[in-house]
């Protein structure tokens, strides 16, 4: 072998400059696709990626060669399908527009917020073979065009441009192709500044129906109702994962969803034309602030007429009912319970609903034990007829005959029964009364309250406090007469947030909450407000009027208050310390002196400490100090609305608000979907249910 043959083939002949550029062929790796879904936001638009499980499912459909047609994919928890033939997402369970979906492997960067759109799925390929062809080949400055007419140089594994030509064409119609800014072109998404949402456990616990109040927008920025929910979703998937992990290990537990209930839309629809009817009586001056009120405000007018008021409770029912059928098709192995949340008027709306509805099982309950003693619902020796005049309802009495009514067939029907019977509204509450009537005489003659401890509040209290009785005119809690839809499935616990339901149940003339009374078919209620609400109001006071007491504190989700609270308290302890002790000086010095005692016994002086005779009645001497108790806080009694607990719950400012309580006020208000201290709330009594608490608990 010759000399020159020798130092080709030797390593140590080769420059340093030569051997850089050898390395790359052997580092060569294909690229690794995420995929991600476009979306117009506020007039924004944006790509945004899916969770690294949905991306991994996405690509292995892709991969399996069938009709992309036929593939459909669930994602992002279930709550948006994938459609593979047109590669769209659609949302599930509310109305949204559909976004665009692509596998995504090049990107470069955006000229206003800096961030990396996706180059089409096309013409990736082709920055890719090309990308490949330089390593393998260790041939760069690449140069290739774009569909659009964009330059992109590839000029080595780091840098690599995007070029957007901005002259005009020279006298030879060429068009200079690297002016403008250049921008960054990356490849793969590890290699760009993004976020990848953490993927959500497919074992779903419980099932939470969020209500909002009035507008259209539920925050400070703006934002709808699914945005928000989205958000308190995250939220509580984090808390869930940092106080519940233990269960979370043990897979004991999986997650609670969120699902959003839109009812303005409804309301504002062109069906019911309220908004065109109060575009043509609104003045044109200040229009931006007649336009806020108009789609904000007024939501609380329209609810207060009989009218709107229907075609709000049916929406929100409608909407529960129907998203949960669907969850129900979708998760057949669904075997958790279901829980509301109403923020402001939402609240409302959700507490006249669940205290209008029926309880069919204590219903059944009864009726079975009538007919075991041998009487029917409601079994009356008198004739219809009879009845009928007495109630001066004669002129129906045909009607009644025709359909083969008795007595206690007519207490079978319902308001809904009697009104498709073409019977005017004044006879109807007039049966209706009667009714109600009989059946609590029924119940009270058998010697059982099944029936009336239920139906005898809505918040009567049975004392002098209830002036009005809106029981007598059959509309609930003086609420405007409409007809009630009923919920497919029982509420397990109802929050509220950012309530004025005391504020409206007192301004219906009702006093007193009735501290027996709670929701036909809802077990536990939660009131949940911050301090500088302007729109909440407490609600325990209401029930237990005779004593004045906080409400209960909502621990702060790390543990302990907020330092300036504590500070707060620390002082005022203090002080309270300080005067206790110049009182007891003062007392002290004031106090007339003591009859000497005569000295001890030489006996007495022998006998130990443990000897000595106790003082009568086993108290201690004057100059003892007593001992340390310990006593229990006092038990407040607030009713059963909670099931016999406490509902009243006030989150903690934090230290910026308390500078400023009307400053913060409006932000106070919407304050909720964003809270920590809420979402872990929710959890913490949610999991209660299925008999599993937190790692630690808060203090």
């Amino acid at each position: 072998m010759s000399t020159q043959d020798a130092q080709e083939s030797s390593p140590s002949s080769l420059s340093t400059s030569s051997f850089e550029m050898v390395e790359p062929a052997e580092v060569y790796d294909p690229v690794i696709p995420h995929w991600f879904y476009h979306k117009l936001q506020d007039g924004k638009e944006s790509w945004l990626p899916f969770s690294r499980e949905d991306s991994q499912v996405l690509e292995e459909a892709f991969c399996s060669g069938r009709n992309p047609q036929s593939i459909v994919i669930p994602t992002c928890g279930g709550r948006y399908d994938v459609y593979f033939g047109s590669r769209k997402r659609r949302a599930v369970y509310w109305e949204e527009a559909e976004s665009e979906v692509q596998r995504c492997t090049w990107f470069y960067k955006g000229e206003k917020d800096n961030k990396y759109v996706p180059y089409a799925e096309d013409f990736s390929q082709v920055l890719e073979d090309a990308y490949m062809l330089a390593v393998t080949q260790n041939q760069w400055k690449r140069k290739l065009e774009s569909p659009s007419r964009d330059i992109i140089i590839l000029h080595n594994p780091k840098l690599m441009v995007h070029y957007q030509p901005t002259g005009m064409p020279d006298v030879w119609g060429a068009t200079q192709s690297e002016q403008g800014r250049p921008r960054t072109v990356k490849r793969g998404v590890e290699n760009i500044s993004v976020e990848i949402p953490s993927g959500e456990p497919s074992q779903i616990d419980h099932l939470m129906f969020m209500v909002h109040g009035i507008g259209p927008a539920c925050d400070l920025q703006f934002r709808s109702i699914v945005q928000c929910v989205s958000d308190f979703r995250h939220v509580a998937l984090n808390l869930l994962h940092a106080h519940f992990k233990r269960a979370e290990e043990q897979e004991l537990i999986g997650r609670v969803e969120f699902l959003p209930v839109n009812w303005h839309s409804a309301l504002h629809a062109d069906a019911t034309g309220v908004d065109n009817d109060i575009q043509r009586i609104t003045l044109p001056s200040i229009s931006r602030l007649r336009h806020f009120t108009n789609e904000t405000l007024l939501d609380l007018f329209f609810y207060n007429s009989p009218t709107y008021c229907q075609t709000i409770v049916d929406t929100v029912c409608g909407e529960m009912n129907r998203i949960y059928q669907i969850f129900l098709e979708r998760n057949p192995t669904f075997k958790g319970r279901v829980s509301v949340t109403g923020h402001s008027l939402g609240s409302l709306i959700l507490f006249d609903l669940l205290t209008n509805q029926p309880d069919t099982t204590q219903g059944c309950h009864v009726q079975t034990k009538l007919q075991a003693q041998g009487a029917g619902p409601l079994e009356d020796s008198q004739p219809l007829a009879t009845l009928l005049q007495e109630l001066e309802l004669t002129e129906f009495q045909a009607l009644f005959q025709k359909e083969k009514m008795d007595v206690n067939s007519l207490a079978l029907c319902s308001e809904q029964d009697l009104k498709d019977l073409g019977i005017p509204l004044g006879p109807r509450k007039k049966i209706l009364h009667y009714l109600n009537l009989r059946r609590q005489q029924d119940c009270s003659a058998q010697g059982t309250n099944t029936g009336s401890d239920h139906k005898q509040p809505p918040f009567a209290s049975g004392g002098t406090l209830n002036v009005v009785n809106y029981e007598y005119f059959d509309v609930g809690i003086g609420q405007v007469s409409i007809t009630y839809p009923q919920l497919n499935f029982h509420p397990e616990i109802f929050f509220a947030w950012g309530s004025p339901i005391g504020m409206f149940l007192t301004v219906r003339g009702l006093k007193r909450i009735n501290p027996k009374y709670q929701f036909p078919t809802c077990k536990r209620f939660f009131n949940i407000y911050h301090p500088f609400d302007p729109v909440a109001y407490r609600i325990e006071p209401m029930v237990n009027r005779e004593e004045e007491f906080e409400p209960m504190l909502i621990p702060h989700h790390k543990g302990r208050k907020r330092m300036h609270l504590e500070l707060k308290e620390g002082l005022t302890r203090m002080g309270t310390d300080i005067l206790g002790s110049l009182r007891i000086a003062w007392q002290t010095f004031t106090r007339p002196p003591l009859p000497s005692l005569p000295p001890p016994t030489a006996e007495a002086a022998v006998l130990s400490g443990s000897d000595l005779p106790l003082a009568p009645d086993g108290k201690t001497t004057e100059n003892e100090a007593p001992a340390c108790v310990k006593e229990d806080p006092p038990q407040i009694d607030v009713g059963m609305l909670n099931g016999g607990h406490r509902f009243d719950y006030v989150l903690q400012e934090k230290p910026i608000e308390s500078f400023n309580e009307y400053l913060f006020a409006l932000q106070s208000h919407l304050c909720y979907w964003a809270s920590e201290d809420t979402a872990l709330l929710f959890l913490k009594e949610i999991y209660q249910t299925m008999e599993i608490s937190m790692d630690q608990p808060l203090t």
